[in-house]
C-alpha cells in the first residue's frame, strides 16, 4: 500500500519552489501529482453601504483571471518537462470560498502537499489545511523547510494519546510507517489505565502497526511541566526523526483560529515535515 495520488497546491504568487519539490516527492513514490493553482479573487470596493461593483475592479478582476490562466499554463510545461504523471487545475475563488474549493480538489487525493512557500503564507496555508483536514477529511504533509523532505522517510515520531484523530493519523500513513526503518510510538506523560482495565499505553497500537510490518520502539515521556507540543519537537530532534505523524485537532468555534494547542503549535513552530490527519 502506497499514496498513488499527490495533491500540491500552491499559489498564482508563488515561484515555482512548492512546485518543483512537489515533483521531486512524488517521483519519489512514483504516484501521480495534482496541481492545484489558487489565485484570490480581489473583494469590490465597498461604500457605507453595500459593496459597490466599477469598472477598475472588473479590469482588475479581468486581469488576475488572465495571471492565472498564463500560470497555469506555466505550470503544465514544466510537468510536463518532468515526465511524470500529472495534471493541473486552476481556480479563480472568492476568498470564503477557499477551503471548500481545496476540500472537493482533495477528496481525490491521497495526501495533500504544503510546501515551504505555502507554509510562510498563513492566511492561505490555514485555508488550506482546513479544506483538506476537515471538508475532504484528507491528510495533509506539512513542510514547513525543503530541506530533507522526503514520503520514504526512515526515523517516524508517531504521536500518540489514544484518541480518534491520533488513530486517523496512524492508519492514513501506514505507508510511510511500513515503509521506515524505525518508528517511535511517542506518548507525553500516558496514563497506566485505560477504561478501568490495566493496559500499558501503545501497546495495543504497536501490535497494530507490527501486524503491518512497521518497526514499532514504545517512547512513554514525561512532560516535566513543559508544554506537550515542545517535548515532542524536542524528542523528534533527539532521534533524528525524518517526519512526525500526528492527529489534527481543532477549535470550531473559533473560525479564525480554527487549530489550538498541540496542533497550532506543530503547524507554526515545527521545523520538520509534519504529517497530519483527523
Amino acid at each position: 500500500m502506497t499514496f498513488k495520488t499527490v495533491l500540491s497546491v500552491v499559489s498564482v504568487e508563488h515561484s515555482d519552489g512548492d512546485l518543483r519539490l512537489a515533483i521531486d516527492l512524488s517521483r519519489q513514490i512514483d504516484a501521480h501529482l495534482a496541481v492545484l493553482v489558487l489565485s484570490i479573487a480581489v473583494p469590490p470596493p465597498t461604500s457605507e453601504y453595500a459593496a459597490v461593483m466599477t469598472e477598475a475592479w472588473l479590469q482588475d478582476r479581468q486581469a488576475e483571471i488572465d495571471r492565472l490562466h498564463a500560470r497555469v499554463k506555466e505550470v503544465t510545461a514544466i510537468l510536463a518537462q518532468s515526465e511524470l504523471s500529472a495534471d493541473v487545475d486552476g481556480e479563480y475563488v472568492e476568498r470564503g470560498w477557499t477551503d471548500d474549493m481545496v476540500g472537493r480538489r482533495s477528496r481525490y487525493a491521497d495526501v495533500t502537499l504544503i510546501g515551504p512557500e505555502l507554509n510562510s503564507d498563513e492566511d492561505l496555508k490555514t485555508m488550506v489545511l482546513k479544506g483538506s483536514l476537515y471538508e475532504s477529511q484528507i491528510p495533509v504533509l506539512l513542510i514547513p523547510d525543503a530541506a530533507g523532505a522526503t514520503l520514504l522517510p526512515k526515523k517516524i515520531l508517531l504521536a500518540w494519546d489514544g484518541g480518534p484523530e491520533a488513530t486517523r493519523a496512524a492508519r492514513e500513513a501506514l505507508p510511510l510507517l511500513t515503509g521506515a526503518e524505525d518508528v517511535h510510538l511517542t506518548m507525553i506523560d500516558p496514563r497506566a489505565t485505560e477504561d478501568g482495565l490495566n493496559i500499558e499505553p501503545g501497546t495495543d497500537l504497536a501490535a497494530y502497526l507490527a501486524h503491518h510490518g512497521a518497526k514499532i520502539t514504545i517512547d512513554r515521556l514525561p512532560s516535566g511541566g513543559q508544554p506537550i507540543a515542545e517535548t515532542l519537537r524536542r524528542h523528534a530532534v533527539d532521534m533524528a526523526a525524518d517526519m512526525v505523524v500526528m492527529g489534527a485537532y481543532g477549535h470550531s468555534r473559533l473560525r479564525q483560529r480554527i487549530f489550538g494547542g498541540v496542533t497550532r503549535f506543530m503547524i507554526e513552530e515545527a521545523d520538520l515535515p509534519v504529517f497530519m490527519a483527523r
